[in-house]
C-alpha cells in the first residue's frame, strides 16, 4: 500500500486523497461525498448481492468517505422534528444505531454530523466484528462495519415520543429494522461502485467489552466491505 503524508492539525487529522493510511491518533475528517455513478436504481437494485470472498485490497479514503456518507450520513441539515436527516430513518428519528468502523490500525465511531470519525481503540479487532462461527469467511475484508444500538437515543428522543420508545420489546423491533435500513444502503453503495459486501453476526460479549459499551448498548451486527476476491 502506498502511504502518502497525513497532514495534522491541533485538533484532528485530514486525510488525503489516495489510500486509506491512518495514524491511530486523533480524529480524522473525512472527505466530502462524491458525485455518485450515473447508476440508475434499478441498475444497482440488479447488482445487489451478498459476498462474502473479499479480498484485501483497501479502499480509496474516498470510497471509504462515502461509504460512510451512505450508509448513515447526514444529508439534510433539518429533517423531522427539526433534527439533521439521515440517508437511513430510524424510529421518531432517534437515530440511535452508532456504526463503528474497524480498519487494521483500530476501531473508530463514525461520527456522521461532522463526517469524522473519532479513534475508540487501537489495534486490529476486525475479528471481533464478525461471529465466531463466520470468522473464515471474509477475513481478509479491510473494512468491517459494526452497528451498536443505543437504547437511551430512544428512550430520550427528540422526536415523538411514543409509548413504545419505553418499550423493550417495541425498542429491539425498532434498533433491528433501523440497522436493516443502514446494512441495505451499505449494500446499495457497493452495487453501484463494484464493492463486495456481507451482513452478518458480530462477536457481541467481545465487542462489548472492548468498545466499553454502556448497559444502554448493544452489539447487533457487522457488515464487511472490500474489493471481491478474485
Amino acid at each position: 500500500m502506498i502511504r502518502k503524508r497525513i497532514e495534522k492539525k491541533a485538533i484532528e487529522t485530514s486525510l488525503p486523497k489516495g489510500k486509506i493510511s491512518l495514524q491511530f491518533q486523533e480524529p480524522v475528517r473525512l472527505l466530502k461525498p462524491g458525485s455518485g455513478t450515473g447508476k440508475s436504481i434499478v441498475q444497482v437494485l440488479l447488482k445487489r448481492r451478498s459476498i462474502r470472498e473479499i479480498s484485501d485490497r483497501e479502499l480509496s479514503v474516498q470510497t471509504l468517505s462515502d461509504l460512510l456518507w451512505a450508509a448513515y450520513g447526514v444529508n439534510r441539515k433539518k429533517g423531522p422534528f427539526g433534527i439533521p436527516g439521515r440517508t437511513a430513518a430510524s424510529a421518531s428519528n432517534s437515530q440511535e444505531i452508532d456504526v463503528y468502523v474497524a480498519l487494521k490500525e483500530g476501531i473508530y465511531l463514525y461520527d456522521a454530523f461532522r463526517h469524522k470519525l473519532i479513534p475508540v481503540i487501537a489495534g486490529d479487532h476486525r475479528r471481533l466484528a464478525i461471529g465466531k462461527g463466520q470468522a473464515g469467511s471474509g477475513d481478509k475484508a479491510p473494512v468491517r462495519l459494526i452497528y451498536v444500538a443505543d437504547v437511551n437515543k430512544l428512550e430520550n428522543t427528540s422526536g415523538y415520543r411514543e409509548p413504545g420508545l419505553l418499550d423493550p420489546e417495541i425498542q429491539k423491533s425498532y434498533y433491528y429494522v433501523d440497522t436493516g435500513l443502514i446494512a441495505g444502503n451499505v449494500y446499495l453503495f457497493a452495487a453501484s461502485k463494484g464493492l463486495a459486501a456481507w451482513f452478518h453476526n458480530c462477536n457481541k460479549p467481545e465487542l462489548a467489552a472492548k468498545l466499553k459499551l454502556n448497559a444502554g448498548q448493544r452489539a447487533l451486527f457487522g457488515q464487511s466491505v472490500g474489493y471481491p476476491a478474485k
